[in-house]
């Protein structure tokens, strides 16, 4: 089995090895391709999905092992919006499309750019949106994730303006 470490400040014990659903998105995934990969998470003890609703259709591939097997797995998904109103339907739509009624995690994805950082983390921005959700008990928890050079910069601004609960 995999080694588990607590992920974030939530306490959670993920296996080392997240499953990243974008690997889902290519377009030539099918559903077969889908559900063997799925197979190896419950094989292995993976019990941390990451998807975000901009992996293609990888909210869909999962679904019907969410709905057999939602308690095996911490699932977190993201947010590309910026502003409350589009992020807050967003969230939504990723519930239906993955037959769930709440994640673990909603993460404000790829959040780098300045621009997009004011937007997001401003009045009417997605975090209004996070923070609405988790209020209403359709997430626990609350993280911001980015890639590229100035990624560490921007985190620790995000942290200095609000108490994420992940950082990826």
């Amino acid at each position: 089995m995999i080694e588990k470490l607590a992920f974030g400040s939530i306490g959670h014990e993920s296996t080392r090895t997240i499953f990243g659903a974008a690997a889902l998105a290519h377009d030539h995934i099918t559903r077969a391709d889908a559900d063997r990969a799925l197979e190896l998470l419950l094989a292995h003890g993976v019990n941390h999905i990451d998807v975000a609703a901009g992996y293609g259709d990888a909210e869909e591939w999962i679904a019907p092992w969410l709905a057999e097997h939602r308690d095996a797995f911490f699932l977190a998904t993201k947010t590309g919006l910026r502003e409350r109103d589009p992020a807050y339907a967003q969230i939504h739509r990723s519930l239906e499309r993955m037959g769930v009624d709440s994640f673990d995690l909603i993460q404000l994805h790829n959040l780098v750019e300045r621009d997009e950082w004011e937007v997001a983390m401003g009045p009417g921005g997605a975090l209004e949106a996070a923070v609405r959700a988790r209020d209403e008990g359709i997430v626990r928890f609350i993280g911001v994730t980015g890639h590229g050079l100035e990624v560490i910069e921007r985190q620790l601004q995000s942290l200095a303006e609000f108490p994420f609960d992940s950082v990826l």
